[in-house]
């Protein structure tokens, strides 16, 4: 008997196309993930972790978008063919069954390794790409939420005592902005 092709997507932001990591593949059934790859709470994987079964394939892009880094790619990998599920990875066109070669470990080892590297060289030049944009006056940081007339009614309506929760559902900002605009004027008040 012939299990299912199970397909893996994660993209990293919602305006992301996750329909090019897997669109030349035959699927029986198909997991999206939309988060970054350091997030650990990834649902979909979760699911198609709990829902494959012995003899599916769960079939991924490539490595960067299982795993979060060598360690957790191993313990995925490992984990799924140890149940006899195989996992087929596109892009490196690597196949693992669970009957691996000592080869086989080692090019899950290698490849993971190139793609946690990979990961970490884009970080730091976004880092840097940031700096370099600051210091030329380009990059101002994420666009504040609230105009300056929200936060001076959001802070005095604090002021009087009403509750957090129900200022960050009035404002349509969360409880941790609410308090990043208090603490500002916190700040500006022992200034």
């Amino acid at each position: 008997m012939n299990g299912q092709r199970i397909g893996y997507i994660r993209v990293s932001s919602f305006d992301q196309n996750p329909e090019r990591q897997l669109d030349d593949a035959a699927l029986d059934r198909t997991f999206t993930d939309k988060a970054s790859g350091k997030d650990v709470q990834r649902p979909a994987l979760d699911e198609l972790c709990a829902f494959a079964r012995h003899g599916d394939t769960v079939v991924v892009h490539c490595m960067d978008r299982l795993a979060r880094n060598l360690d957790d790619l191993r313990r995925i990998v490992q984990g799924l063919t140890k149940r006899g599920v195989r996992v087929e990875f596109v892009k490196e066109n690597l196949v693992f069954t669970g009957e691996d070669s000592p080869m086989a470990n080692l090019m899950l080892s290698v490849m993971g390794a190139f793609a946690e590297f990979e990961r970490a060289l884009i970080r730091e030049r976004q880092r840097e790409g940031i700096t370099l944009a600051r210091q030329r006056g380009a990059y101002r940081g994420r666009k504040k939420s609230l105009s300056p007339d929200r936060i001076a009614e959001l802070r005095r309506r604090a002021a009087s005592g009403e509750k957090r929760l129900h200022l960050a559902k009035d404002f349509g900002i969360s409880r941790e902005t609410l308090y990043q605009y208090l603490r500002t004027e916190a700040v500006r008040a022992t200034s």
